[in-house]
């Protein structure tokens, strides 16, 4: 069998997709995003062979950039529409961003169809749209069901790639050099980085390190900076605090080791955090529609997240990650609940949706 998958912009839109394709390790997959998202690399590291096709976003811009982006969505149709007819799917598999829109169009118009995978709480234009030309829509959540026609979603949870899964604490502290008595906080903004979340960890960087060691996921943009902090602490400290600009098919060995995270709440966390049982402290970015804060709220609400604003995160952050850390008894029932929200079989259910959806499937 053929898929093509696309999606992208960040992470959360990447990463599912990704673990859906590795359940499907007979069929032949091609990736389609954008030039300019991550997407690019990401997949590139998976050894899935790849094609750009040009879009862009047509909500919240000025009229003049949108009639802009609106060419540029219709010469990605045409551009999506010649790599469907060489490639001739059996299906679409698209996980949101604004360059599922050419894509998806593209096949519905050669017959092709169209699994939707939304992981976050709520529909974005994009998946809006594309829900009306999908054969399938699949969520993470029963609560997410309402935002399609009765019979149009089904919920499958939300995947998650097999090296998080399997990755255990021991193997994660030993990759990254931790020490096994003592616990270990991971520290990200996300798959862009988030300089808020990177400034006020090194503030607090110095007496955290008396309590914890800590796994810095910074970003590109912020990585100098905070190795050259690395580089000012004393010797002790020093072995307690790893930072990297980003990790690939590290992540799940870094997941693995912690005993808390604290990150931004894209939609990777309404996964990935409940499938292995981690604890977290969520600060949601507060330029992205309100998505994140709904997915912060929705883990906090089922006692599986504590939520600070980005606005907050100054007086906040220390004091929140050192009253986890000496209250055992929360963080090991926040791990217990975030359990409870898991779909361990998600990308499976998502890859034979695909096979079904497929000619003679």
């Amino acid at each position: 069998m053929r898929f093509i998958f696309t999606g992208g912009g960040t992470g959360g839109h990447v990463y599912p997709a990704l673990a859906v394709a590795e359940r499907l390790k007979d069929s032949q997959i091609l990736y389609v995003g954008t030039r300019s998202g991550l997407e690019r690399d990401i997949v590139a590291r998976w050894g899935i062979p790849f094609r750009e096709v040009s879009s862009a976003p047509l909500q919240g811009i000025n009229p003049l950039r949108q009639a802009f982006n609106l060419l540029q969505v219709v010469k990605g149709v045409l551009e999506a529409w010649k790599i469907v007819r060489e490639f001739s799917p059996c299906a679409i598999f698209a996980t949101g961003g604004y360059v599922s829109v050419p894509v998806v169009l593209a096949g519905r118009l050669q017959g092709i169809p169209s699994l939707i995978y939304l992981p976050d709480l709520e529909p974005g234009l994009a998946v809006r749209f594309l829900s009306l030309l999908a054969a399938k829509v699949a969520v993470t959540f029963p609560e997410v069901l309402k935002f399609f026609p009765e019979g149009k979603a089904v919920v499958s949870g939300y995947p998650v790639r097999k090296g998080l899964l399997e990755a255990k604490p021991e193997d994660g502290r030993r990759a990254f050099g931790l020490e096994d008595g003592m616990k270990t906080v991971l520290v990200f903004g996300g798959s862009r980085g988030a300089r808020s979340i990177n400034r006020a960890l090194a503030r607090s960087l110095d007496t955290l390190l008396d309590y914890c060691q800590v796994l810095h996921i910074s970003g590109a943009l912020d990585y100098e900076e905070m190795k050259d902090l690395y580089h000012s602490l004393p010797p002790e400290k020093r072995k307690r605090y790893r930072v990297f600009p980003f990790l690939y098919q590290e992540m799940g060995l870094a997941l693995a080791a912690a005993d808390l995270v604290v990150s931004r709440a894209g939609a990777a966390t309404l996964g990935e955090f409940p499938a292995l049982g981690k604890p977290a402290i969520l600060i949601p970015y507060p330029y992205a529609g309100g998505h994140q804060e709904r997915n912060a709220r929705f883990l906090e609400e089922r006692g599986a997240a504590l939520v600070i604003l980005d606005s907050d995160l100054d007086k906040a952050f220390l004091p929140a990650v050192l009253g986890l850390l000496e209250d055992e008894g929360r963080l090991r029932g926040m791990a217990e609940k975030a359990k409870t929200l898991a779909y361990p079989d998600a990308a499976e259910k998502l890859a034979e949706i695909l096979k079904r959806l497929s000619p003679g499937g």
